[in-house]
């Protein structure tokens, strides 16, 4: 399946839940889900059949698909990795997602939201460990540091965009940010309760261990 290019504010509605896709949107009262909380199309708002346990394994698949950004191709490889590590599945999954760079970016408030996180990382504006990263899948590690190019934090429209979502979102314990130089790093590894999103991964585990 090719990229979704439609309104993101009926992902957010599909899913029943704030996805956060459109920044500063979703906060306010012009959100699409708070003004119409039931799922887009002719049939949203009709009563809902018995949904079957494959269809609620479903939902929370493409629930932290559409979360994170990430294709199905990348998730099924994310899951294979996750699968192989010591530990819990769902939640190996989960923390490999949270330590993308573009989701990082996004959580250190430097982007207004995940998907502008990948702009700015494709455009090459963002630097890991002193070198440029033009991949928003990153995977980072512990102690590495995420920071603008030194180009860019100069730049008028940058510095603007970092004004504007300072503070959007709160900054997790296990990111250490520094707001003045516009830089930060891995303090610790996430843990599952540092997940953001209202998720049963043990759902996903399911699903794909059909």
């Amino acid at each position: 399946m090719g990229k979704y290019t439609g309104p993101l504010c009926r992902l957010c509605r599909a899913e029943g839940t704030k996805l956060f896709l459109k920044g500063k949107r979703c906060l306010s009262d012009k959100c699409s889900l708070e003004r119409r909380s039931y799922p887009p199309g002719a049939r949203g708002k009709r009563v809902s059949f018995r949904k079957s346990n494959y269809k609620i394994q479903l939902r929370e698949k493409q629930k932290v698909k559409r979360f994170y950004g990430v294709g199905e191709k990348q998730f099924r490889i994310f899951f294979k990795k996750a699968a192989q590590k010591k530990g819990v599945t769902g939640e190996n999954l989960l923390r490999t997602l949270e330590l993308r760079l573009d989701n990082v970016v996004y959580r250190m408030n430097f982007a207004a939201s995940r998907t502008h996180a990948r702009q700015l990382i494709r455009h090459g504006h963002i630097f890991v460990n002193g070198k440029k990263c033009s991949i928003p899948s990153y995977i980072l590690r512990l102690e590495e540091e995420i920071t603008f190019k030194e180009k860019s934090s100069k730049n008028d429209n940058i510095k603007a965009m970092l004004a504007d979502v300072k503070g959007l979102v709160d900054v997790p314990e296990w990111l250490l940010v520094d707001p003045e130089k516009n830089s930060g790093k891995i303090n610790s590894i996430p843990t599952r309760d540092d997940v953001s999103i209202a998720v049963e991964e043990h759902l996903i585990v399911e699903l794909y261990s059909k």
